[in-house]
């Protein structure tokens, strides 16, 4: 008889109704269709020859810390008596790790193919990798001689036998593994010798003038490895790489009593590098006794074993892309492009002045990321600036941001860096910048525990005599100088009063580690972003049921949240049209009669990483948010994310003329069928191919041209006028907050009162009209200030 327990736990699962999976695809095997599409564009015979090796090297790359995460993470939750069940494809966690599993053979095939060709069309350009098996009698030479001088005193070969334990081998290092044949009638003998990472990896050997060859080091040391283990013949030998579990959560292991956060996190990233292996890549020919040695020393089955033919870890190939010979340069690489200025703004003139008088938006990185470097450089050096606040998730290694933040606490500006130290496999540049910002006098913090703080925002206040005004950078990627020349992304730079305000008690918030603030508009996770996508979209639903035209656009990198997928799938039934640009993972199926017919879902993968978040509503788009947050449950619920409104007429027309070009692309682009599947976009008959990646940088270079031709030589002229799109005549709307909840137990800061300089405008009904600020009202209100302490101190009105 089953207990009163489990009969209240069946009827609760007879009242819950059942997940319709008719619609959507398991987010693993999503996430190899994508990588895979990466792939594509190494066979993709119009990108340059040596771009497309860059992309092989990115899928490996990719591959890599799908496995280290994803796999590994789930290789955890298989061990579960009671494994959790996705909710996209009802599969537990040993089912999914089988299905990527079965996947992989075929896609590590067609990597390993396609390497072989790019490398072979590569040699006979002059490009050339030299392998130990077809050395010349003077490469042999110059190898023997290197090997000898720089190679041999450097490594350390091991002899593992039964008195010698098996090594830890590191996560992601190379080593070369080798079977020995003792002078004794010991048995199962094994070499190992650690690639060592402090070495150069590639080696130049001298090849005739205008060519380039090079050998790698792991093949200098197999070339002399007969020399490496003594009386110990090598009687087979492979190149190896683990790959370990790298789902660590640094909130779960709890921080010690009085240890530095700092120090937690350190001791994490030591931790990282032993954990579970996953998998065992070989790159060369073991004899099965010793494989089977080394598997069983990793504790892996045979199926967590992937062999290839060509090297490990093709990491190496960014590096030899600056010796490629002059004369080759135009016919192996994309045209060299530089982040153009932006039209709309003047860097001749006080970026702050601009941005008071309206809001810029940057398009990285068709434009360059200069005006918000420039403003946060000059914000340290103006005496009016009183403090400086960011938030910074992946931070470049040698970043003039953070120098100007430096250089603004050693100023006397209250400068406050919200460091995320859990940004994964950026944590150790984030320690050692969030020490040297410490260092320097800023005051650093750190995210919730539980919750990364992913939003990409800064706020710069000045004091103008009695008043206070706030200029307001909101990102959708990070504030990187490094990425921003890769990734596409958008910054909004603003002095919006409403907007403002909200971040001013989006800082205070975070430093009291309250989670729950009430904003008029801005959509903050963990509690504020999903409602604001659902009261959209419910928006779209009544008007589509209500007979008028309904629409709703998202460009993201990825779509998981069973949530928002739902309601999606909700507004198709509805008769909404729901056109996507989904860069990633989408476990959205489109396409599916009765359920999705009305989503259109397309990705592009070019030169550039699309990166942007952007969510449109209605046919004119008049709600425009970019964001920092794809639709997934980790970013909707789990993390720190803004999304922002775009309400400067002039903004909001280039956001839709950008999104417009991408939906326009029928070169890069590819679109989602019904069965999860990327096929190409298919052209109208005398439709002409279009790129809106290379599109976009033709812009960018016009525009750039335009405006220094429209400006006058001899005196300081207003804003240059680019040749811009046509502002749509379409009032700007933000999605209008839910009443505030009952108190919660977290800490909750009361709303100030607007300070002097921020005029608040009131909303009206369910959707808020923006008015905006007037210029010129920082003087009335200091002049309205003096009248009054005049009156006070003489009794005297004029």
């Amino acid at each position: 008889m089953p207990s009163k327990i489990e009969k209240k736990q069946a009827a609760a699962k007879l009242r819950k109704p059942p997940r319709d999976f008719s619609y959507t695809q398991n987010r693993e095997l999503s996430w190899l269709r994508f990588d895979n599409r990466v792939l594509d564009e190494a066979f993709d015979e119009t990108v340059p020859l040596f771009e497309r090796l860059k992309f092989v090297s990115i899928f490996e790359s990719n591959l890599d810390e799908f496995l280290m995460v994803r796999v590994g993470g789930l290789s955890d939750l298989a061990e579960l008596k009671i494994q959790p069940v996705d909710n996209k494809s009802n599969m537990t966690a040993s089912e999914q790790v089988d299905a990527v599993m079965a996947e992989m053979p075929g896609l590590l095939t067609r990597w390993e193919s396609i390497f072989k060709s790019i490398e072979g069309k590569l040699d006979t350009l002059g490009v050339h990798r030299a392998r130990i098996d077809s050395l010349t009698p003077e490469e042999r030479t110059f190898v023997a001689r290197y090997f000898q001088a720089y190679v041999s005193p450097v490594i350390s070969p091991l002899v593992i036998d039964p008195r010698h334990p098996f090594p830890n081998l590191r996560n992601g290092a190379l080593y070369l593994a080798c079977g020995l044949d003792g002078v004794t009638d010991e048995e199962s003998l094994l070499g190992l010798i650690e690639i060592p990472a402090s070495m150069n990896r590639v080696v130049e050997i001298p090849s005739p003038t205008g060519t380039y060859s090079y050998i790698l080091l792991e093949d200098v040391i197999l070339a002399c490895l007969d020399s490496c283990f003594g009386s110990y013949k090598p009687l087979d030998r492979a190149l190896i790489r683990v790959t370990r579990n790298a789902d660590i959560d640094p909130d779960g292991e709890g921080v010690e009593e009085e240890e530095d956060y700092r120090q937690h996190m350190k001791r994490i990233l030591k931790k990282r590098l032993r954990l579970q292996p996953v998998v065992l890549a070989v790159s060369g020919s073991l004899e099965k006794q010793t494989l089977k040695t080394i598997r069983k020393a990793l504790e892996l089955s045979r199926r967590s074993v992937f062999t290839c033919d060509i090297p490990l870890d093709l990491g190496y190939v960014f590096g030899i892309e600056g010796k490629i010979p002059e004369h080759l340069r135009n016919e192996l690489l994309f045209t060299p492009f530089k982040p153009q200025p932006n039209p709309n703004i003047d860097m001749t003139r006080s970026i702050r002045e601009q941005v008071l008088q309206h809001d810029k938006l940057l398009f990285y990185p068709y434009e360059a990321m200069n005006p918000f470097l420039d403003l946060v450089h000059e914000a340290a050096y103006d005496p009016e600036c009183i403090s400086l606040r960011i938030t910074l998730y992946r931070v470049a290694k040698q970043s003039r941001l953070c120098e100007s933040l430096i250089d603004a606490a050693e100023n006397g500006k209250e400068v406050t860096v919200l460091m995320e130290l859990r940004a994964r496999f950026d944590e150790q540049n984030n320690i050692e910048w969030a020490e040297r910002l410490e260092e320097a006098g800023c005051t650093v913090i750190y995210g919730s525990e539980g919750f990364k703080c992913h939003s990409k925002i800064c706020q710069l206040t000045y004091r103008e005599g009695m008043a206070l005004t706030r200029l307001t950078l909101l990102g959708t990627g990070n504030f990187n100088e490094k990425t921003a020349k890769l990734y596409s992304d958008f910054m909004l730079m603003t002095a919006h009063p409403g907007i403002g305000e909200d971040a001013n008690l989006f800082f205070r918030n975070l430093s009291l580690g309250n989670l729950r603030g009430d904003y008029r508009f801005l959509g903050v996770a963990p509690v504020g972003l999903k409602p604001l996508i659902m009261r959209g979209l419910d928006r779209e639903i009544q008007r589509a049921l209500a007979g008028e035209p309904a629409r709703v656009f998202f460009k993201l990198n990825s779509l998981t949240d069973r949530e928002v997928i739902d309601k999606i799938a909700e507004a198709s039934c509805a008769g909404v049209r729901v056109d996507m640009i989904i860069r990633g993972i989408s476990c959205l199926k489109p396409g599916v009669p009765g359920k999705t017919e009305n989503v259109h879902v397309r990705s592009i993968v070019g030169r550039f990483l699309e990166h942007a978040r952007v969510y449109a509503f209605g046919v004119d788009s008049d709600m425009i948010y970019l964001s920092s947050a794809d639709m997934m449950t980790r970013n909707t619920e789990h993390r720190v994310e803004i999304a922002f409104p775009v309400l400067d007429p002039t903004c909001r027309a280039l956001v839709h003329e950008y999104m417009g070009m991408q939906l326009r692309d029928n070169v890069k682009a590819r679109s989602l069928t019904s069965d999860g599947t990327w096929v190409p976009v298919e052209r109208a008959e005398g439709e002409k191919p279009f790129n809106s990646q290379e599109a976009l940088l033709e812009r960018a270079y016009r525009n750039a041209e335009t405006a220094a031709e429209a400006k006058p030589a001899p005196a300081p002229a207003p804003e240059p006028q680019p040749a811009t799109p046509e502002v749509q005549k379409v009032q700007a709307t933000v999605i209008e907050p839910e009443p505030a909840p009952a108190p919660q137990p977290e800490p909750h800061v009361t709303k100030p009162a607007p300070e002097t300089s921020a005029r608040r405008d009131k909303p009206a009904g369910k959707t808020k009209v923006i008015e905006r600020h007037r210029p010129g009202r920082v003087r009335m209100g200091l002049g309205l200030i003096g009248l009054g302490l005049k009156t006070l101190i003489t009794g005297k009105t004029k």
